[in-house]
């Protein structure tokens, strides 16, 4: 009896071992089967990866570039804006800013610009007569508001005689300072003139006002030597003026914000090339046309 009880110990003890072995060697050859699958799965991600970046490279390398000057603000800002619109039509912008408005025209003449955007088409026009250029508009973006501000005198009312009325020095951003005088009746021009109208053609003068033409660059840092000044509307950007604290803009119906839009300019016969198309598509993008409403408030309009 002892004997078969010692005989059954025996046994139990045996089979318990072999299921122990058996269920310990099951986890082991399943690890081991998920490290070969985790291994495999990892080289297929790495490989993708490599692909991707490989992708991206090649779509990186097959970007044209694109060179544009501008002024600072806001047409550098509204470029960098429409980067990523250019970059879908297969164009890499590249930014050449300049704080004046004779040397973006020259750089475009000489070959080292592809296209510049900071000026408006009078001005383009009247550069081009007098420097023998053949710059022509590749397409309308924006109008930016001129504006009458404030230096020494705070309101229009209180404008003294012989005050100092600062403007700029251009051919066509000086008219278009005088037609604004005029429509505050400050001033009275000669019949006729417009676009063309310099202080010369100056019929009335009440006040007995100081034109003072200087560089529109400059116009800014000199408004407080001034009683007024009527600026450009991107160098008013830059100074950090706003259109709501001036004390006169122009009306959107006027001469001048019907024939003042900021144009993409390019060489003669440029103007239809896939780069200037793309160029100006961008720029005319429902995304830039949000970024410029949002960001400017009124101080830049677009006119698309």
């Amino acid at each position: 009896m002892k004997k078969n009880i010692l005989g059954a110990a025996v046994l139990a003890a045996i089979l318990a071992s072999g299921a122990l072995s058996a269920c310990s060697g099951s986890p082991k050859e399943t690890t081991a089967a998920d490290t070969t699958a985790a291994a495999e799965a990892q080289a297929a991600d790495s490989k993708a990866e490599e692909t991707t970046a490989a992708d991206t490279t090649q779509a990186s390398a097959e970007l044209k570039e694109i060179v544009v000057g501008a002024s600072p603000a806001p047409h550098a800002e509204i470029l960098n804006a429409a980067k990523e619109v250019l970059a879908t039509k297969g164009y890499e912008l590249k930014i050449v800013e300049y704080t004046d408005y004779v040397q973006p025209n020259n750089a475009l003449d000489s070959g080292d610009l592809d296209a510049n955007y900071f000026q408006h088409k009078p001005y383009l026009d009247s550069f081009n007569a007098q420097n023998g250029t053949n710059l022509v508009s590749a397409g309308a973006i924006h109008y930016e508001p001129f504006g009458i501000y404030a230096g020494k005198t705070t309101s229009l009312e209180e404008l003294p005689d012989k005050a100092t009325v600062l403007v700029p020095n251009d051919v066509s951003n000086e008219a278009r300072a005088l037609l604004l005088l005029e429509a505050q009746g400050l001033i009275k021009l000669k019949d006729g003139v417009g676009l063309e109208a310099t202080k010369n053609d100056i019929v009335e003068n009440t006040k007995n006002l100081d034109i003072v033409e200087l560089e529109a660059a400059q116009l800014p840092r000199s408004i407080s030597d001034g009683d007024i000044a009527v600026i450009n509307g991107n160098y008013a950007i830059e100074a950090g003026l706003k259109v709501s604290d001036a004390l006169a803009t122009e009306d959107s119906q006027s001469l001048a914000a019907t024939t003042y839009g900021n144009v993409v300019a390019v060489r003669e016969g440029e103007e239809s090339s896939d780069a200037s198309k793309a160029l100006v598509e961008a720029l005319t993008s429902p995304e830039v046309k949000q970024f410029m409403e949002e960001t400017y408030e009124g101080a830049v309009v677009p006119l698309f």
